[in-house]
């Protein structure tokens, strides 16, 4: 199975390869246009900034290649930000894939990023199969997809956000499932599953 981390001068394409490794999965690391169409399944991670990452997808022409993929794809942190409408980011339109805003958390009350460990919950879709409700994942992130028709998990920070969303083949984690241990290699082996 040939898997693809796009490659978009951000995220943390070390630790997914590592994590990936794990689980058997040896994935190349391209923004090829062709490598990219073949692949059986994609990772686009996390880990960077909104408004520069957009800019690396659009010189490479990459936004729409991403928008018309019919295999299964992962956004990781950043990565599935970028498949929100617009992120606060930077000001910034993005994928547009799911119908979420990115927001900043509110600092006044908050401590921002929220670095660390915190719960998911409301587990939808086979993404999450075998893995149990309040399950802990490690999230590193400032910014957080609103609550919408394309939530398949949520984390309370504050708030009550989108710690995952779904849409036909396309997949996206606010958390570092290759960094949350057990569960979130739960998490990847399912999504390689699907």
């Amino acid at each position: 199975m040939k898997t693809v981390i796009i490659k978009y001068n951000a995220g943390n394409t070390r630790s997914v390869t590592f994590a990936l490794e794990r689980i058997g999965i040896t994935p190349l690391i391209t923004d090829d246009v062709d490598e990219i169409l073949s692949a059986d399944k994609l990772i686009l991670p996390g880990v960077g900034e909104a408004s520069s990452a957009m800019k690396y997808l659009q010189e490479k022409k990459l936004d729409n290649v991403i928008c018309s993929l019919t295999q299964p794809i992962l956004g990781i942190c950043l990565g599935m930000q970028l498949m929100c409408e617009y992120s606060e980011e930077g000001n910034t339109n993005c994928l547009g894939i799911f119908k979420q805003n990115v927001k900043l958390f509110s600092r006044s009350e908050l401590k921002v990023p929220q670095i660390g460990w915190n719960t998911i919950l409301d587990l939808k879709t086979e993404l999450f199969s075998s893995v149990k409700e309040n399950e802990y994942q490690y999230l590193v992130h400032s910014y957080y997809a609103e609550l919408g028709v394309n939530t398949i998990a949520k984390t309370n920070y504050g708030l009550t956000y989108s710690s995952a969303l779904n849409k036909n083949n396309f997949y996206g984690v606010q958390f570092h499932p290759e960094k949350s241990g057990p569960t979130g290699q739960k998490i990847l082996e399912n999504f390689i599953k699907l």
